[in-house]
């Protein structure tokens, strides 16, 4: 049975969570302060997921994050009201594996948890995903192109993360603008795709010029190969 620690002080929210859950045979761990949080990891708790609030009545839920990232494994997935993008990047590459802005469904919410435990391996290791002479390592976001590490920016990370994840899928564009830039802003630059799939060709291509991986399907978005 998989757990999920809550780490959310909003009493209400943290039941609707576990009611919603509760059909998917997931043992929860509810903490609604960091105090809490850090008393249950010290006595051995260890979840196989973290959903974290960052607003929290006793601390900063984004130096609890760097805390975790630090000495533990298991991935979290940051449910907070900050809707700002520098509050979204900050949580990603401070090793978030996901980041949900409120209000959210609960629906989406189940869907995105599942997906980022079916990215651990049986042994709760962070995935780590090979092809040829490339090596990703999302969880401790860590790059290598033929042995030499590459660095990312948080946008490039997540739509790697999109792409490799649906790997022979044709994503669209309007798909990836709208969950590479989830800050609920009324207009993001129609260039703005194009230009984060350039720098990421351009980082981790042979030839970007002819890519091997990233490849645009005319008409439609791009697809992993």
């Amino acid at each position: 049975m998989k757990s999920i620690m809550i780490l959310e002080d909003d009493r209400a929210l943290s039941r609707g969570i576990v009611m919603a859950l509760r059909k998917e045979a997931y043992r929860f761990i509810q903490c609604y302060t960091l105090e809490e949080a850090r008393q249950q990891l010290s006595e051995g708790s260890r979840p196989d997921i973290l959903l974290l609030d960052i607003n929290l009545p006793d601390g900063d839920g984004f130096d609890f994050l760097k805390e975790v990232k630090a000495q533990e494994t298991f991935p979290v997935i940051v449910v907070t009201a900050n809707d700002m993008e520098i509050d979204e990047v900050m949580g990603l590459e401070l090793g978030a594996a996901d980041y949900i802005t409120k209000p959210f469904s609960l629906m989406v919410l189940r869907a995105r948890i599942e997906k980022v435990l079916k990215t651990q391996s049986p042994g709760g290791s962070a995935a780590v995903y090979e092809q040829g002479d490339l090596l990703f390592d999302f969880a401790g976001m860590r790059y290598y192109v033929a042995g030499r590490e590459v660095a990312l920016s948080g946008t490039e990370q997540r739509l790697l993360r999109l792409l490799v994840e649906n790997r022979g899928s044709h994503l669209t564009r309007a798909f990836l603008t709208d969950r590479l830039w989830t800050d609920g802003a009324e207009y993001v630059d129609e260039n703005a795709l194009s230009v984060t799939v350039k720098r990421l060709r351009d980082k981790l291509e042979e030839n970007p010029s002819k890519p091997a991986h990233i490849r645009t399907v005319y008409g439609i978005g791009y697809v992993w190969y």
